[in-house]
């Protein structure tokens, strides 16, 4: 079981059919999902799932489904479309992550968008959980199609 970064290739699809829209305030609802070590999650996913998504060691600030992220508008950044979302951030959290999902909460049957690794177990313990997203650029966005 592990959890590796990478676009989704069902997303791949799904954008050629519109399934997909990143547009700010008009758009889809993109969540991002938390999940423990236990959990395989790389290009092969092709939808949210509640199997190793994470659970709080105390309190109540993680939900399933995780967190609606703020999206921003896609751009061009020379050739390549890129999409931004703003960092999110989980408090008074008790409980450890090894990686998310980001999948589309608008559509049917929760379409994955993209899986991301932390690169190891990461824990909080009733403080602040913050995912930090790369600058919306053709080398470093989270989204991008070049």
């Amino acid at each position: 079981m592990a959890i590796t970064s990478a676009i989704c290739n069902t997303f791949k699809t799904e954008i050629l059919k519109a399934v997909h829209n990143f547009t700010a305030t008009t758009g889809n609802d993109f969540n991002i999902a938390l999940y423990t070590s236990s959990a395989t999650l790389g290009a092969g996913t092709t939808a949210y799932s509640t199997s190793n998504e994470i659970t709080n060691s105390s309190g109540s600030a993680y939900q399933p489904k995780g967190k609606v992220l703020t999206s921003v508008t896609p751009a061009l950044d020379s050739t390549t479309a890129v999409c931004d979302f703003a960092d999110i951030s989980w408090t008074s959290a008790s409980f450890t992550a090894n990686g998310c999902l980001i999948f589309n909460d608008t559509a049917t049957g929760d379409p994955a968008v993209c899986a991301v690794a932390f690169g190891g177990d990461k824990t909080v313990s009733s403080g602040t959980f913050t995912v930090q997203f790369p600058a919306a650029a053709a080398t470093t966005a989270i989204v991008r199609i070049a």
